[in-house]
């Protein structure tokens, strides 16, 4: 069972460990805290692209709630994550917990993806197994990237852009499955409203909460728009 387990989970092997350690570098360079901190916030936190986001909030003097805030947006889509597999993690037990903490994107497309078999206790051990790996192959590459950026010395000037880098491809990403760029182009108005109208301080929670409030009302006049047609046609 352990075998095939890590069997699956190979390519995020070859996956967390560069990108884990490109963030641990990324943190003792840029933050004045011990390297340990790095592979525990890989254990409490668990969130690759909200971990970077965080290190450059930080390093840019952001406040705690700005932070949190940030990362709670940026992560909100593992809620739906865990409420699509309740399903498949009743019975769980003890480790239900767990497994929805542990759904990155990379072990829920694991999850969801895999061959199964009928004995659902026998393919939850193995669900458990895959997550706790994949989390232990993240805490390690923050491990030995903090390591290596604070015992080697060497010039890290723009690994900081790691993060812009990311947020390029998910904007890309999430372009080629949505096929609509109104949500582009609401996110890049409401960010420049905010560099425009907001204090520095809190120009990333203005342009949240402005970009969130557009898309809402956008979603909402879509879908009272589709009920109407509805009710019209009938």
């Amino acid at each position: 069972m352990n075998q095939n387990a890590f069997r699956l989970t190979l390519p995020i092997l070859f996956g967390y460990l560069p990108l884990g350690m490109a963030f641990g570098v990324l943190f003792t360079t840029q933050l004045d805290y011990a390297w340990w901190v790095a592979p525990l916030m890989g254990l409490v936190i668990y969130a690759g692209s909200g971990q970077i986001l965080a290190v450059s909030l930080l390093a840019a003097s952001a406040g705690l709630l700005e932070v949190a805030v940030a990362m709670f947006v940026l992560n909100a889509r593992h809620l739906f994550y865990g409420l699509s597999l309740l399903g498949q993690f009743r019975g769980a037990g003890w480790r239900k917990g767990y497994l929805i903490f542990g759904l990155t994107d990379e072990t829920y497309s694991l999850l969801t993806s895999r061959p199964r078999t009928p004995d659902r206790q026998h393919e939850q051990a193995i669900d458990f197994r895959i997550t706790l790996f994949n989390q232990l192959y993240w805490i390690t590459g923050c491990a030995i990237g903090a390591l290596l950026g604070e015992l080697v010395a060497f010039d890290s000037t723009g690994i900081e852009f790691a993060l812009v880098a990311l947020f390029i491809v998910l904007t890309i990403e999430q372009y080629k499955a949505l096929g609509n760029t109104f949500p582009i182009w609401a996110g890049a108005l409401a960010a420049g409203l905010a560099m425009l109208l907001v204090p520095p301080a809190h120009q990333l929670i203005a342009a949240i909460t402005l970009v969130t409030t557009t898309l809402l009302l956008h979603y909402w006049k879509l879908h009272k728009r589709t009920n109407g047609g509805e009710v019209s046609h009938g």
